[in-house]
């Protein structure tokens, strides 16, 4: 079990972290502001502030949410890592970067090759931009920062698989290593922290990307000491979940190479799975406070920016999938928070998307606006987290498969021409498809109304205050 001496330091972790947070709040920066970028892959609504697992023990994203604002309506623009993480950093969607799967990577398309990056922007115009860790998918951009710290990857591994002796070298789960400072993520933590302590001559933007929960979901035991094998509380599900649902949509979310449901269960891993993904989200959470637990305690607190994103969701058995790849509501809803200088404290339930990032910072930091991107900045809901807020976000996965979430609905939309339509007022989980629905006919027509006429061409950001969207 983890020790009461460990559980203490896990605390005042997050209490320092809030501590040297809850400077910012009053703090008028007398320059532009730093911007620590803090994205984390596979990582779901699992985090204690968002309510998405009754068990899971995050007390620094906790204390970090708690000082700034809280997006807990926030959703990806794909629901895989490369096209989530080119359209959130080139401010495009995937309709337009051409960017659906694992490939191509990022500059490699005619729409990406010379886009102007989230931290190129900032680096054009006055700032050192500094990355270490999974920022973009699989390859670091050297056009972007002015210090790479490297990308890492995801070990290490034993020599042997321990819970899914087959399939996939990364489908794996279980108490690895013994030695957190061995593991990437604690040394990215190491490496971004090492940076804080420094004094510069201009602003910075900082860039660490986690690796865990994604698989292999290993972390030292002492973070499985957290639950307890055996009292793991499972994922809702349903036994009508995946009525309604067309054969396309369930090919297309299988085309993945994580395990079927039901090989879980078979083997009696499904708990054992879970257990992992919670405590790879502690351990990942532990070196967020570390790194936080750094800012707080450097020079630069004050007048720094902190930005907590997820590049998707991630399923553990829910309509019976595992991986993210779908357009439902567990594999595009993510975690984000901002805190720092000039961002009110609260929690924001409007639909927002990651891909508004780009623009969101570009205003916080009083930088040139840059023309054609395809998100909406959320200054407004910075400043007042009710403000009006008539937009819908769009997920994309794969050419013709699109999802438009607002603050009560989730429509779907495939390229075979089928649909899907959930009331998050009264069916949270999304068991009941209601497109079919006749009394839903002028909701479903508005939405359709409100889809990207084609690849290229993104759908109007808005509609009239008399929208289904917005009821």
């Amino acid at each position: 079990m983890i020790s009461r001496r460990e559980a203490l330091i896990m605390g005042i972790s997050g209490a320092m972290a809030l501590s040297g947070m809850s400077k910012w709040a009053s703090a008028q920066p007398a320059q532009r502001p730093n911007v620590l970028f803090l994205a984390v892959d596979d990582l779901n609504d699992w985090i204690g502030c968002l309510g998405g697992h009754p068990q899971v023990k995050t007390p620094n994203l906790d204390a970090l949410a708690a000082s700034g604002m809280l997006f807990a309506n926030a959703h990806c623009p794909g629901p895989i890592c490369n096209p989530a993480r080119a359209s959130l950093l080139t401010g495009l969607h995937p309709t337009r970067t051409g960017i659906h799967f694992l490939s191509p990577l990022f500059r490699q398309t005619p729409a990406t090759a010379d886009a102007v990056t989230l931290p190129e922007h900032f680096r054009n115009h006055g700032y050192h931009t500094m990355s270490v860790g999974k920022v973009f998918h699989e390859r670091q951009d050297a056009q972007s920062f002015d210090e790479l710290g490297g990308q890492m990857g995801y070990g290490p591994r034993p020599s042997e698989k321990i819970s899914y002796p087959k399939g996939h070298p990364l489908w794996d789960w279980g108490a690895f290593p013994e030695d957190e400072t061995i593991t990437p993520d604690f040394k990215i933590a190491d490496w971004a922290s090492q940076r804080l302590q420094r004094e510069y001559d201009k602003p910075f933007f900082l860039a660490a990307g986690f690796y865990r929960p994604h698989v292999p979901m290993y972390a030292p035991m002492r973070f499985f000491d957290l639950y307890p094998p055996g009292k793991t509380t499972m994922p809702p599900t349903h036994p009508d979940e995946m009525k309604g649902i067309s054969e396309y949509a369930m090919k297309l979310t299988h085309a993945g190479t994580a395990p079927r449901h039901s090989e879980i269960v078979e083997i009696d891993q499904w708990e054992h799975a879970v257990r992992s993904y919670l405590a790879s989200v502690s351990f990942m959470d532990h070196q967020v406070g570390r790194l936080l637990q750094a800012l707080a305690q450097s020079a630069h607190a004050r007048n720094t920016i902190v930005v907590f994103w997820a590049d998707h969701g991630f399923h553990l058995g829910e309509r019976q999938r595992w991986e993210k790849r779908s357009l439902w509501e567990r594999s595009t809803h993510v975690p984000l928070i901002l805190a720092g200088p000039g961002i009110a404290v609260g929690q924001c339930k409007r639909s927002v998307g990651i891909i508004d990032l780009y623009p969101t910072l570009v205003d916080l930091c009083g930088l040139p606006k840059r023309e054609g991107l395809d998100g909406q900045s959320m200054q407004p809901l910075i400043h007042d987290a009710s403000a009006d807020w008539r937009f819908a976000t769009l997920s994309s996965f794969g050419p013709g498969n699109h999802a438009l979430r607002s603050d009560r609905w989730r429509y779907i939309r495939y390229a075979d021409g089928s649909e899907e339509l959930y009331d998050h007022t009264t069916d949270p989980h999304e068991w009941h498809n209601l497109a079919g629905a006749p009394q839903h006919a002028s909701v479903l027509a508005e939405h359709r109304r409100h889809l990207p006429k084609d690849e290229a061409q993104l759908a109007p950001g808005s509609s009239g205050s008399d929208s289904p969207l917005f009821d």
